[in-house]
């Protein structure tokens, strides 16, 4: 009987993940397989020839933090993912590409020149006291790979790495920063061959903003270079500049998301520009890093608005949305609201007054198996359904080197998340765990579940502490979202 439930949970997984078509920012992203999808840091290039994108990202290994390799995964929609295998493997003993070295941000793109897949990344040594950049060919787009080379770009350091192609003449270009050594802290655009073998010349320098993961978004009349601050794997507020030309003048840097969302806890990295048959669309390719566990980091997908008169760009936060690669066309996803003001609450959980929650309320104070918070009425279609739960965490409230200290203070530390277990028409017996990062002190995001609700609108969803024989507390809750399945 297990066997068989264990088979049956397994065919709903692969007919899940085979039929996704929806992209769904900060979710368990599964392969055709059924396997998460394993792609950290990367780029996703465009095949001409097939039109398939195809995903080049760092595969990140339970306990070890560096040198897993790049995977590759092939799409026609960007939400429903192939794995291709490894298209960079790790060399044992390799003096740039064992498992002991770093090998990070990995982008790829053609060379007409050779006539091969070029694969560009950040190479170093596991104390990144090299800094340099490696280069991979390939005659196939999903390689392997061979390697060519570890270079310090025309003598320079270069740490975070991104490529971008200007999608009018063609010329590719690397973006990096030059280190944390007080004598960097600078971001590089400089220009390749025309082969893009090595670099030839210095386009711009971002001088002295201490900033890393850049990316750039190339509109009709604009440039648009995105970029991280410097805090590890805790999210920041990702800015951007602007300039008419490459090689400048750039403008000042501004925020692209809500200030204190730390841009929907993610990291920037690359970015996508899908010219459809109806319209252009922009997306940001952010990762929202877990540094408790990297290899099951998340992915933050989301479309960018551009005002070229305000010349602004914005980053806008959607829970589920439908992309169109064809036309170019997207639409969110609407879903039925259910407010913590309407819930239950059990044991020490509470409503508590909030000005920045629905209803000027929160529900306060969940904390291990006994004090809980149910939706009840909720509707349900038979079929498996995104949920969105609405939260604060305010991990960020603690001091020095506590657990939970505050990031935004001189020796404080980050706790990343709450974690709480999600319980759906009281069945404990099938316990989801729902990850919650930090955010700002009245600063409300959501973090999505995939749930199976009964057809009928009479479905409840428990939210507790993690039932796992710890009092583990949950973030405060302000609303759930109830999309509908996908077709």
């Amino acid at each position: 009987m297990i066997a068989q439930l264990f088979f049956c949970a397994i065919l709903l997984l692969l007919v899940l993940v085979a039929d996704a078509k929806w992209i769904v920012p900060g979710a368990r992203w599964r392969d055709t397989e059924g396997n998460l999808v394993n792609a950290h840091a990367g780029g996703v290039t465009l095949d001409s020839e097939t039109g398939r994108y195809f995903w080049f990202g760092e595969y990140k290994v339970q306990g070890q933090e560096e040198g897993g390799g790049v995977s590759v995964y092939s799409s026609e929609d960007l939400a429903t993912w192939k794995h291709e295998g490894m298209a960079l493997r790790p060399i044992e003993g390799h003096s740039y590409i064992s498992p002991e070295r770093i090998i990070q941000r990995p982008k790829v793109v053609y060379s007409a020149g050779t006539g091969k897949y070029h694969m560009w990344w950040h190479a170093d040594n596991s104390t990144y006291g090299w800094l340099l950049q490696g280069l991979a060919q390939s005659d196939n787009i999903t390689g392997p790979y061979n390697f060519v080379n570890a270079t310090a770009p025309l003598g320079n350091w270069s740490q975070d790495f991104g490529l971008f192609t200007d999608y009018k003449d063609g010329k590719a270009y690397a973006l990096y920063s030059n280190g944390d050594r007080l004598e960097g802290r600078d971001v590089y655009l400089t220009s390749y061959n025309d082969e893009i073998t090595a670099l030839d010349q210095v386009v711009h320098r971002f001088d002295k903003y201490d900033l890393e993961a850049p990316t750039i978004i190339q509109t009709e009349s604009s440039y648009y270079a995105l970029m991280s601050h410097k805090t590890g794997y805790r999210p920041n507020n990702v800015v951007a500049f602007r300039a008419d030309s490459l090689s400048g003048p750039w403008s000042q840097p501004f925020i692209i998301a809500p200030l204190n969302t730390r841009t929907y806890n993610s990291q920037s990295g690359f970015s996508l520009r899908i010219k459809g048959s109806r319209q252009t669309t922009y997306l940001y390719l952010g990762d929202q890093w877990d540094s408790n566990s990297l290899w099951e980091s998340r992915y933050i997908w989301l479309p960018i608005q551009i005002d070229e008169r305000k010349k602004s760009l914005e980053a806008v936060w959607h829970d589920v949305y439908d992309l169109d690669v064809k036309t170019g066309e997207w639409e969110t996803i609407k879903g039925k609201t259910y407010y913590g003001i309407d819930s239950t609450t059990n044991g020490d959980a509470f409503k508590q007054e909030a000005t920045f929650g629905s209803h000027g309320v929160i529900i306060a104070g969940i904390y291990g198996n006994d004090s809980t918070v149910t939706f009840s009425g909720i509707e349900g279609s038979g079929k498996p359904q995104w949920v969105s739960f609405y939260y604060q965490n305010t991990d960020d409230m603690g001091f020095g080197d506590q657990p939970g200290g505050n990031p935004d203070r001189i020796g404080g530390t980050w706790q990343l998340r709450r974690i709480s277990s999600v319980v759906v028409n009281g069945n404990t017996s099938n316990v989801e765990t729902l990850y919650q990062r930090d955010t700002h002190k009245g600063i409300i995001l959501s973090a999505p579940l995939q749930l199976k609700l009964e057809r009928g609108n009479s479905n409840t969803i428990t939210i507790g502490g993690l039932h796992n024989g710890f009092d583990v507390k949950g973030a405060d809750i302000d609303k759930i979202v109830v999309y509908p399945p996908e077709e």
